[in-house]
Parts: structure tokens; sequence; C-alpha cells
């Protein structure tokens, strides 16, 4: 049933359905829900929300981390709740909630970040800024984490930044412990590390990774010539 609207808002609506009729979030049925098949480190982010375990995501740029995050949507919204999408940038945030009103449906998707707020209320996915969301944490009148599912920490490699890397660590510690955490990060050397952090102070967390580059790497410099090979075939 879910094949048939993959990729379309209707495949919520069909999780939906499954989950009031089953009362079970099944992770074959979650798979179905891209117009392709997905990759293996993406299925075990699809078994890990299902299980209703954080996950952290360590993959290549480019590797496909985008759909361990809506696995999370997805998730989410056919269990009746709320999702919240974060970014370290507004114009990530910006694009995220162009595709996901394509993906999940327009009256469904929300933006927020320092200047714009788009649909905050009403959003059954929020896209947001990741200080937008750790301020909120702190805000005692607020109700950010009200009927959420998980909260996606999108580039969660940035918690490696000198200035800004708090507000990553400030967002996991923070959040509470009914909400699942979807940590998506290019390849770093300590995960293993930040998996048992994660367990420490949120709780059970999967992490998954990755050292396919699907899309290669190369070395080239310009000069007077053109573009030239750095290294030598």
């Amino acid at each position: 049933r879910v094949q048939s609207v993959a990729g379309t808002p209707e495949a919520i609506d069909t999780l939906r359905e499954i989950y009031t009729q089953t009362r079970k979030l099944d992770p074959q049925t979650l798979a179905q829900s891209w117009g392709f098949e997905i990759d293996r480190f993406q299925v075990g982010a699809v078994e890990a929300l299902a299980g209703q375990r954080s996950v952290i995501v360590s993959a290549p740029t480019g590797s496909g981390k985008t759909v361990c995050g809506e696995a999370a949507v997805y998730a989410g919204l056919a269990l009746g709740k709320r999702v919240l999408y974060t970014t370290p940038l507004k114009a990530l945030s910006n694009q995220k909630f162009y595709d996901f009103k394509l993906q999940f449906g327009e009256d469904r998707v929300g933006l927020l970040t320092g200047d714009v707020s788009i649909n905050r209320d009403k959003a059954s996915v929020l896209v947001l800024t990741t200080e937008v969301y750790r301020n909120m944490l702190y805000d005692k009148d607020s109700d950010a984490v009200r009927d959420v599912h998980s909260v996606i920490l999108d580039e969660f490699h940035y918690m490696n930044d000198r200035e800004r890397g708090t507000v990553w660590e400030e967002c996991v510690i923070q959040s509470p412990a009914s909400v699942l955490l979807v940590a998506l990060s290019a390849t770093m050397r300590n995960v293993a590390d930040i998996k048992a952090w994660f367990e420490h102070v949120h709780g059970p967390t999967d992490l998954i990774t990755s050292d396919f580059r699907p899309v290669p790497l190369g070395f080239k410099y310009v000069d007077r010539a053109g573009v030239v090979e750095l290294f030598d075939r």
C-alpha cells in the first residue's frame, strides 16, 4: 500500500492509517516510504527509529544521510506526533522547508529561523535553526517539545566547532528523554565516544556508519593554463 504512494504526501496518510489499524510501526513498511530502495545504512536508521531508539548517522557527504532524517519524519507523523528538523544555517533551513513541502505536504511543514516564521503553530514538521531549538529548550513557557516524536540534528559535526559547538551539546543534554534524537553527521573520528555520551545523557542510541562515498572527490587546481589535476593518475 505504501509503495503505490511512495515519495508523496499521501504516503504519510497511508502510514498513519496502517498504524491506526495495527498499532505497530513496522520497519519494513516504513522503508517503503521512498520511491526507491534505500541503502543498508539507511535501513539501519529506519529499524532504530521503529524500535524507539535515537540514532547517530556518520557517513560521507552525498551518501544519503537525509533519508535517515526523513525516516524520523515518516515515523513521527505515522504515530500522529510532531517532528523538528534543525540545521545550522538559515539557507539550509530554507532549502529543507521547500523540499519538505513537496515531499510531505505544504500544510504539514513550517519554518522558524531568527527572522522568519511560517506555519509555526500548525506544522507537524517544523524546520528551524539549531540555535532556535536550543533557545526553546530553555524557555519555561515554551511548548516546543510538546507531542514531539523526534528532533533531527542535521550537520551534527558542527559540534566540533569551537564557537558554536556547545549549541549541539546543549540540545542533546536538554532534550527530554521521550524525544528521539537523529544526529546526521559527516564522518567523525570519535563517533563511538559520541554514541556512549548520547546513551549516558539522553537514552538508548544506535550508531550507524558508512565509509562508502557515492560522489567521489577529485583534487584539482587552477593556474593560467586552466584546470589541472593535482595528482598524476
